[in-house]
């Protein structure tokens, strides 16, 4: 299947651009990796012994790593093959049965998964990609008394009811859900490095992934300087046609979540936010211009507070957006927006800092930037989130484990060892290798347990 993915990732990287609004750049570098993850779990199950563990007694116990069954994955648009292969590598490789439900709104390229398997040689009826709507393919699957485990990425809301209906069955659930990620810049570090890698951050897939960058915490020492750069940072990418190489930020997925970003960013203003750069006057042109115009070479991105030119406003476009005059308790800082929006906000010390990045009822991601070993431990040690990146971001490996550590952003973790367990369950043997017949009535004193 590794194999089979790489001869095809020319096409499958523009037809997931097509479909998600992300820029072809992007998707050739994301798509580039995924034939890792099946090349990772088919040399972890190749190498993987069992266990002996100590038995008192004339015993011999071994246990082995044996399939659940039948298990469901539940994928989402914003990442539609990484997450498919992220879940379906681990759990071919434990030897299970797979069905698929593959994202309403960015299918295509998750069905390409089963050419792909069917070419390699899985048995018929061993991965089976059903699409339909979450509320009913989805909660179908969640529901099926045969279904063993459930494996949801998706909102945190999402995770609770798919959680609560697999329940019923006592079906194991891994969810990796929601998170509004911290990014944490000390006074020591090389600004221009800093405000490159927060951008990054920030902004990569249009901040529509779990672990944007999506509150930025600077020290009031370099706030001021940070907060110049970073603005003129994100009024430099270019916005336009996700298929030009020159794109550096594609259009959201989807009307409805064009309008959900911008409720935030105009919500926040209501509250004493100030647009820094980004934002838009207004959407109510965006549906207005017809779909067959032109697609012109990427511009770049609007001024603040005014609406985007005429040509990008036929889609689904909204430029990189940065607040401030925010504080930790506002639904802009607390709430996950998914879009290309970051709010900017001072500390005075190390203790402020961690504390305001543990201010959410997220915990999946962080990333620390500074300069100092020592501080950079010491802050990745008290952060709450499960993925934390050291002046680095949005960094992914298929041996990595990923997932959060509260309830909101989800429960278990993909990648790894520990996701491979997850999808097995042990058998205990254990075999008797003394002389004798045993028989407990008549002789006394004998072992029992």
């Amino acid at each position: 299947m590794a194999h089979g993915l790489e001869k095809r990732l020319p096409e499958l990287s523009r037809l997931e651009s097509l479909q998600t609004g992300r820029p072809l750049r992007e998707m050739r570098a994301q798509l580039s990796r995924l034939p890792e993850w099946f090349e990772y779990f088919a040399a972890l199950v190749r190498t993987e012994e069992g266990s002996l563990p100590p038995f008192p007694g004339p015993y011999l116990n071994y246990v082995r790593r044996v399939p659940l069954g039948v298990c469901a994955l539940l994928t989402p648009w914003n990442h539609p093959l990484l997450i498919a292969v992220k879940k379906l590598a681990p759990a071919l490789a434990g030897g299970n049965s797979v069905v698929l439900k593959p994202p309403e709104l960015a299918p295509l390229a998750v069905l390409a998964l089963g050419e792909i398997a069917r070419d390699a040689g899985l048995p018929p009826g061993v991965l089976n990609i059903v699409p339909g709507q979450g509320k009913v393919a989805g909660r179908a699957l969640a529901a099926h008394p045969r279904v063993r485990k459930v494996d949801l990425t998706g909102g945190t809301d999402t995770g609770r009811m798919t959680a609560c209906v697999a329940g019923k069955n006592l079906a194991k659930v891994v969810a990796e859900l929601g998170g509004k990620t911290p990014m944490l810049v000390f006074p020591d570090v090389d600004v221009d490095e800093a405000v490159n890698m927060c951008a990054f951050g920030a902004f990569v897939a249009a901040g529509q992934t779990c672990v944007s960058g999506s509150r930025l915490l600077v020290h009031e020492s370099i706030f001021d300087d940070f907060a110049a750069r970073f603005a003129a940072k994100a009024q430099g990418l270019r916005l336009g046609d996700p298929l030009h190489l020159e794109t550096d930020v594609g259009p959201l997925i989807s009307r409805a979540q064009l309008e959900r970003v911008h409720g935030f960013v105009e919500r926040a203003k209501t509250e004493g936010a100030t647009v820094l750069c980004g934002g838009l006057g207004s959407i109510a042109s965006s549906s207005s211009s017809s779909p067959t115009t032109p697609t012109p070479t990427p511009v770049r991105g609007a001024s603040p507070l005014q609406s985007l030119p005429r040509h990008l406003a036929s889609g689904f476009f909204y430029p990189p957006t940065a607040l401030t005059g925010v504080h930790p308790d506002m639904e802009i800082m607390q709430e996950e927006v998914f879009g290309p929006v970051v709010c900017l906000l001072p500390f005075a010390s190390e203790s402020e800092a961690v504390a305001l990045a543990n201010r959410s009822p997220y915990g999946l991601g962080a990333s620390v930037h500074t300069k100092c070993g020592r501080r950079a431990h010491r802050v990745a040690d008290s952060l709450q989130a499960g993925v934390i990146w050291l002046n680095e971001h949005h960094r992914n490996a298929p041996a990595s484990p990923w997932g959060g550590v509260t309830a909101a952003s989800g429960l278990g973790r993909e990648n790894g060892r520990e996701a491979w367990m997850d999808y097995t369950q042990s058998k205990s043997v254990v075999v008797g290798y003394a002389e004798g017949a045993f028989d407990w009535f008549s002789q006394r004193g004998a072992r029992y347990g």
